[in-house]
C-alpha cells in the first residue's frame, strides 16, 4: 500500500497524507455480512459518559470479521476491501460449501488465491492451524488465547507476533507490544503479518479528519473547574496543586502500572511489555 502526500494547497494539506487505496477490489461490502450499529457516542445503558472524547463521525456498518475461521474447507479469496471499523483490510472468503465469510487481510494476500484452516493444511500466508504445527520463528497473526474463542492477539494493521520457542503444552510467543507469554499450543493463528502496513505512517493533518472518525478534543484537566477534575481550578495559569498528576477520579496517573497483582494470567507471562 503506498501513501499519497499533499502540497501545502491550504492548511488542513499542508502535512495531510492518505492511503492510495490501490490495494481494494471493491467498495461496497458484502450485505448479509454486515448490519447497522448505532453508535453510543461514549454513553452507557442510561446516558451517562463512560468515555470521553467519543461522538459524532460518519456513519459506518458493521462487518462481521470471522476469527475463528472454518476447519478443513478450502476457500478462494473474491474480494480485498475497507473496513471503516479497523485500520486493516479484510478479504472475502468464498468457501466451497458456497459460504461467505470476512477475515483480517494477510500482507501479500491476493485476489484468487486459496487458502485454508486445519492441522494439516500446507505453511502459507493466510492459512490457519495450531500452533504446535507452526514453524519455529514464524510470524504470525489472529492469534487465540482461549482455545475455540477466536484470534484476540496481533489484529491492527501491520502487526504479528513470532513464535520462539515450543515446551510441553505451551508454546512462547513474542507479542507485538514486546511481551513474551506462553500460549497453549492447541490454540490457532494464521500465518503472515496483518496486512496495510503503511496505515502507522498516515497523517490526519487537521482536525476536521479527527471528528469524521468519531474522535472530540481532549479537553486538559488543569483548565477545567475544581468539580470536574482534580488538577481545575485557581487563579489564570495556575500548577496543578498535587507533587504527581492523577486522573479524574484521583486515582495515579502516567506510568502507574493499573493490572491487577493477583490476576490468573500472570502466571503465563514471562517478560512483562515494560
Amino acid at each position: 500500500m503506498a501513501i499519497r502526500l499533499y502540497r501545502a494547497y491550504s492548511p488542513g494539506t499542508r502535512s495531510k497524507s492518505v492511503s492510495y487505496f490501490d490495494d481494494l477490489t471493491k467498495v461496497k461490502p458484502e450485505r448479509s455480512l454486515t448490519f447497522g450499529k448505532r453508535a453510543c457516542s461514549g454513553r452507557n445503558n442510561r446516558g451517562v459518559i463512560t468515555v470521553k472524547g467519543r461522538g459524532g463521525g460518519h456513519k459506518r456498518k458493521y462487518r462481521i470479521i470471522d476469527f475463528q475461521r472454518k476447519s478443513n474447507l478450502l476457500a478462494t479469496v473474491s474480494t480485498i476491501e475497507y473496513d471503516p471499523n479497523r485500520n486493516a483490510r479484510i478479504a472475502l472468503l468464498q468457501y466451497n460449501d458456497g459460504s461467505k465469510k470476512y477475515i483480517l487481510a494477510p500482507r501479500s494476500l491476493r485476489v484468487g488465491m486459496s487458502i485454508s484452516s486445519g492441522s494439516t493444511v500446507p505453511i502459507e500466508i493466510g492459512n490457519s492451524m495450531p500452533l504446535e504445527f507452526i514453524p519455529l520463528g514464524s510470524i504470525i497473526h489472529n492469534v487465540e488465547l482461549t482455545l475455540g474463542k477466536g484470534g484476540q492477539i496481533a489484529r491492527a494493521a501491520g502487526t504479528y507476533a513470532q513464535l520462539i520457542a515450543k515446551e510441553g503444552d505451551f508454546v512462547t510467543l513474542k507479542l507485538p507490544s514486546n511481551e513474551v507469554r506462553l500460549v497453549n499450543k492447541k490454540c490457532y493463528a494464521t500465518l503472515g503479518q496483518v496486512g496495510n502496513v503503511d496505515s502507522i505512517n498516515i497523517t490526519l493533518g487537521k482536525a476536521g479528519r479527527s471528528r469524521w472518525l468519531g474522535k472530540k478534543p481532549k479537553v486538559r484537566g488543569v483548565v477545567k473547574n475544581p468539580i470536574d477534575h482534580p488538577h481545575g481550578g485557581g487563579e489564570g495559569r495556575s500548577p496543578i496543586g498535587r507533587a504527581k498528576p492523577v486522573t479524574p477520579w484521583g486515582k495515579p496517573a502516567l506510568g502507574i502500572k493499573t493490572r491487577k497483582q493477583t490476576k490468573a494470567s500472570s502466571k503465563y507471562i514471562l517478560r512483562s511489555r515494560r
